[in-house]
């Protein structure tokens, strides 16, 4: 379910900034790019990225992030992104749409958006299985080599396996898989 929420939230913050008009941005999305001054980290479309298993980024600053909890049978799935501000000062470099593209997109309409690629992602993962959602996933992620720090250590990212564990290449030659635990970009 992490994975169908990320590929779910990269897929809306995405068009957020390619068609803003359409999904609730700015009225005219060229004047708020020529305004103001945006985020350098951000190269367009492809600078956004899903670091394993559930944060959005944007370059190497966080925009988004996942938390998934079981609640009896259902499972609840709470997102979170930073639309017009981020915080300044964390140990992490953030940022927000309204840094990226210049002005923030309406938080209802970026609510809807969501939940209809939500909704979409979700019912192929019903009728397909984890395969087309892995594969999607793997499409949006950090590139392979990636270094990472997690709680097993440094290492760099070599996909996923087939249960959507992260393989980890250690500097020893072994691949670990990853199940949970905070993973952070290497420095």
């Amino acid at each position: 379910m992490a994975l169908v929420a990320a590929v779910a939230l990269h897929e809306a913050l995405s068009t957020l900034t390619r068609h803003p008009r359409e999904s609730g941005g700015p009225a005219s999305f060229s004047a708020a790019q020529e305004g103001k001054k945006r985020d350098p980290r951000f190269r367009g479309d492809d600078g956004l990225k899903i670091k394993w298993p559930n944060d959005i980024l944007a370059g190497d600053a966080k925009l988004a992030g996942i938390l998934l909890e079981r609640a009896g049978d259902a499972v609840v799935i709470g997102f979170g992104a930073n639309l017009a501000h981020h915080p300044d000062n964390l140990d992490r470099p953030v940022t927000s749409l309204a840094a990226l593209t210049g002005e923030a997109p309406d938080p209802a309409a970026t609510a809807t958006l969501l939940a209809e690629r939500f909704a979409s992602w979700l019912a192929l993962w019903r009728a397909e299985g984890l395969g087309p959602i892995r594969a999607a996933w793997l499409e949006r992620a950090h590139p392979e080599g990636t270094r990472l720090n997690t709680p097993e250590g440094e290492g760099g990212f070599v996909g996923l396996d087939d249960g959507g564990a992260m393989r980890l290449a250690m500097p020893d030659g072994s691949v670990k898989l990853i199940h949970a635990g905070d993973v952070f970009l290497a420095n």
